[in-house]
């Protein structure tokens, strides 16, 4: 029988709209040790509508932009200016993620700190416009202690 879900794809998945998602796969892998599970590209081998990988077992989808399928309209986070969607991984080392992504092309948006609630923490923006986080978790806080932190980092 065919399981309605399948199994590995229980949760909430990222699907990323991007242009060039040939190059974007790559960057990926090299950047973020994601792997390739599948690819569809189109008959002319030019864009990919629809692609899975997987970043420590967690799928994510991505797609090249379709603008004729859409209304005409681009669904980039370059094209619409940004994205209010960050894509967030605790991982061993923080900062070494941050580099490992920065000496792929990704920019560092927010350098990797310690931060208030116990984690060491970062952001940065990959070539095609997506945001995404790092954290290694480096205290356990109660909600109390959390709270007394961030009231001493926001005065």
């Amino acid at each position: 029988m065919t399981a309605p879900i399948p199994e590995g794809h229980e949760g909430l998945i990222p699907h990323l709209v991007v242009d060039n998602a040939i190059e974007a796969m790559e960057f990926y892998r090299k950047a973020f040790g994601a792997e390739e599970i599948c690819r569809m590209p189109t008959p002319d081998g030019k864009k990919i509508m629809h692609a899975e990988m997987s970043i420590n077992g967690s799928p994510f989808y991505l797609c090249d932009d379709f603008p004729e399928y859409c209304e005409g309209k681009s669904r980039t986070p370059k094209a619409l200016g940004g994205s209010a969607v960050n894509l967030h991984q605790y991982v061993e080392d923080c900062d070494a993620a941050m580099e490992k992504a920065a000496n792929c092309g990704a920019i560092v948006t927010m350098p990797a700190m310690d931060a208030f609630w116990g984690d060491r923490y970062g952001k940065l923006q990959d070539p095609y416009g997506h945001e995404w986080s790092f954290a290694t978790h480096k205290k356990d806080m109660t909600p109390e202690e959390m709270a007394e932190a961030a009231s001493k980092a926001f005065g």
